[in-house]
Order: C-alpha cells, then sequence, then structure tokens
C-alpha cells in the first residue's frame, strides 16, 4: 500500500469516526434500554448506540469499499474480496458508556490480512480522536493536533500499569499473573478500556496489561500504540491482532520484563 492510499484511508476511517460519532452523542448520559448479550448470568451490555453506529459504519463501507470485509462486534463478520477488512468496535466501553463515564471509544481498524495497518480511537463526547498508522501517530482535540509519544520507562518500580476490571480476567491465574507484575509497579489501577491504550500511547501510562480480548477490542489500538513507539504483544510476545491475553507497553524494557513475569508458572 502506497503512502497516499493509506492517508485516502486514513481520512476515510476519520469518516467513519464522524458517523458513528453522530448516532452514539444523542443517547449518551440519557436514559437507555440495556440489553444483555449473554444468558448465562454473566452480563455483556448493549444498546440502540451500539448497533446503530455500527450499522451506519457499516454501512459507508459497503458504499465506498465495498470489496473491504468488515469485522464488528455487534454484526459479525463479511469476508473481504481484495484482502483488507475493517475491524470496528462502535463503542468499547459500553458499560462506562451506560453510566455515564467518558472511558470509551470507537474502534476502527484496518488489516491487511498480514497485519492492521491504522487505527482509530475516537472519543465523540470529549472531542478527541487518536490516530496510529505507519506514518506516525497523533491525537486531534477539537482540532488541534499533537503529536502522540510514549514515555521512557525501564523499571518496573516505576511504571503505571492498569487493567479494565478484575473480574475481566478469563482466569484466577490470569488475574493472579497481572497482580504479580502490579506487586513491583509504583502504582496500578481498573478501569479504561480502549482509554488505557490511548493514554499510554500519549506517554500517560507504562503498561496495560489484559485477557480476553476479541480482535475488534484491539486491532485499532495497536498501530496507534506501535506508532507513537510502545510495544504491544499478547503474553506470548507473539502479535496481537487477534485479541485474547495482550499487553502493552510504552517501552520495550519494561514490556520484556512485565512479560517475563506474566510467563511465570503459566498454565
Amino acid at each position: 500500500m502506497q503512502d497516499d492510499d493509506l492517508r485516502t484511508l486514513i481520512e476515510f476511517a476519520g469518516s467513519l469516526a464522524d458517523s458513528a460519532g453522530a448516532v452514539i452523542l444523542p443517547h449518551f448520559r440519557e436514559t437507555l434500554n440495556v440489553d444483555n448479550k449473554k444468558n448465562d448470568g454473566k452480563f455483556d451490555p448493549v444498546t440502540i448506540a451500539d448497533r446503530d453506529a455500527e450499522q451506519a459504519i457499516r454501512t459507508l463501507i459497503t458504499k465506498t469499499y465495498p470489496d473491504h470485509g468488515v469485522q464488528g462486534e455487534e454484526f459479525g463478520a463479511v469476508e473481504s474480496r481484495n484482502g483488507l477488512t475493517w475491524c470496528i468496535d462502535p463503542i468499547d466501553g459500553t458499560r462506562a458508556f451506560i453510566m455515564g463515564v467518558p472511558q470509551w471509544g470507537v474502534l476502527i481498524g484496518l488489516h491487511d490480512g498480514a497485519a492492521p495497518v491504522l487505527g482509530v480511537m475516537d472519543q465523540p463526547f470529549t472531542g478527541e480522536r487518536f490516530i496510529g498508522s505507519r506514518l506516525g501517530a497523533h491525537v486531534t482535540r477539537n482540532g488541534v493536533t499533537q503529536a502522540l509519544r510514549t514515555r521512557a520507562c525501564e523499571n518496573l518500580a516505576d511504571a503505571v500499569l492498569t487493567t479494565t476490571h478484575p473480574g475481566a480476567f478469563g482466569k484466577k491465574s490470569e488475574h493472579d499473573a497481572y497482580l504479580r507484575v502490579a506487586a513491583h509497579t509504583r502504582m496500578h489501577r481498573y478501569g479504561g478500556d480502549c482509554y488505557s491504550y490511548a493514554m499510554l500511547a500519549h506517554g500517560l501510562i507504562d503498561l496495560v496489561i489484559e485477557t480476553a480480548l476479541q480482535p475488534y477490542d484491539i486491532q485499532a489500538l495497536i498501530p496507534i500504540v506501535q506508532a507513537a513507539g510502545g510495544v504491544i504483544t499478547n503474553w506470548r510476545g507473539a502479535p496481537a491482532d487477534q485479541g485474547g491475553q495482550v499487553i502493552a507497553a510504552g517501552d520495550a524494557r519494561l514490556h520484556a520484563t512485565a512479560l517475563e513475569l506474566l510467563q511465570a508458572d503459566a498454565d
């Protein structure tokens, strides 16, 4: 893919974020019916804002790039006919959304069959848009653009670590592994969803460790973190684009240290 083609696709991804935001914002901090996508006693919320935003994105992709595939949280997958697939989560952080807390975002990634090549994390309520690709990473806030760069942090003792929620770990051993890393850090916090990865790219967080992610939870965030100078892999050090266990670090040295702790006593 040539740089000019990539720029065109980044601009298009921005239009997808615009279309989603226009659908979502009228519902934020309003009374909503919340459905549960699970029937096993667990809670996986979805709202009309999630569904309508994803449909708006899909409609625009189909109209503009009919050969592109789509993988989304709410309506499944459409196979690509040219190797390019949009991976979308219309509201990453639906729990935060229904609580009126602005730690959620629209995730739009483009995968070329080998890896995600561009990512957008858009927060329409705060007016922030984080974009990453091989051309670089930046955030735009209300028309002002700022380059993104992770911060240097070699030692766990100096690091700020976060994960979305202790209950999100699929196994007790995974939460134990997280706590094993957390015990060596300066500070660790719960909460954030996609916003944590954006703040890591911003140089304000040093580590994010999560499990049980789906591809649509992470693909848009990978180019942002990498273009800002960070490292993001699974817990084996392999690509993280298919989700599962994920670790992101702003500093490669910190990533290596945390990864070793995560892998200790792994089952």
